[in-house]
């Protein structure tokens, strides 16, 4: 591949990234509320969703999403309602006063990789995106499979990067907020944000 066409993707890349979506809202407002040990496995369910989400976009379900009604709305609807029921679970959360030498509690690492996959995993928009924005950038005049890997790693790399950042801050940011009192006014705010975007993904509609 070309230099002056891996460079504008990795640019166009980033700047998609760094723009909070509901997998960066997911991260940062878990990262808050349960600090920097469960950085390693929102990363990680974010990188396997993103990969999920383009290996069935290079099997053809992002072409099939893009024409069909019925399957967009099932993948948005699933996605919307677990953002819904992520904001609802954060907002009712009482977290109590830490005390400086004891350590937080926090939920398994399993659950955690849970959460940030499925949002990552069953976005449509997601799905669809990876089948309209890597074609742009493929050579036509060398093979396509062999390009695939270059792109699609080098997005994996710039999403997890990406994720990794905003979830070392929030996590870093939650070490300095041991008051229960501010924890839960946080906790609120990315409840809120969590719904928000549940509501966001439901009223998403199937590009034409």
């Amino acid at each position: 591949m070309h230099v002056e066409t891996f460079i504008p993707f990795v640019l166009a890349t980033t700047l998609i990234l760094v723009i909070p979506g509901p997998t960066i809202i997911l991260v940062v407002s878990q990262a808050v509320t349960h600090g920097r040990r469960a950085v390693i496995p929102l990363v990680a369910g974010v990188l396997m969703g993103d990969f999920t989400a383009m290996t069935l976009s290079l099997l053809g379900l992002g072409a099939l999403l893009s024409t069909s009604a019925a399957l967009f709305s099932v993948f948005k609807w699933i996605g919307a309602l677990y953002l819904l029921y992520l904001g609802v679970k954060l907002w009712r959360l009482t977290p109590q006063d830490i005390p400086k030498r004891q350590k937080a509690t926090h939920p398994s690492a399993g659950s955690l990789f849970t959460s940030s996959f499925i949002v990552t995993a069953l976005n449509p928009k997601s799905i669809a995106f990876f089948v309209a924005f890597l074609p742009q950038f493929i050579h036509p005049a060398q093979p396509a499979l062999a390009q695939f890997p270059l792109l699609g790693g080098t997005f994996l790399l710039l999403a997890t990067l990406n994720a990794a950042v905003y979830a070392l801050f929030a996590g870093q940011l939650r070490e300095h907020m041991r008051k229960g009192k501010i924890r839960r006014w946080f906790n609120r705010c990315g409840g809120t944000a969590l719904i928000g975007a549940g509501i966001f993904t439901a009223g998403m509609q199937r590009s034409a």
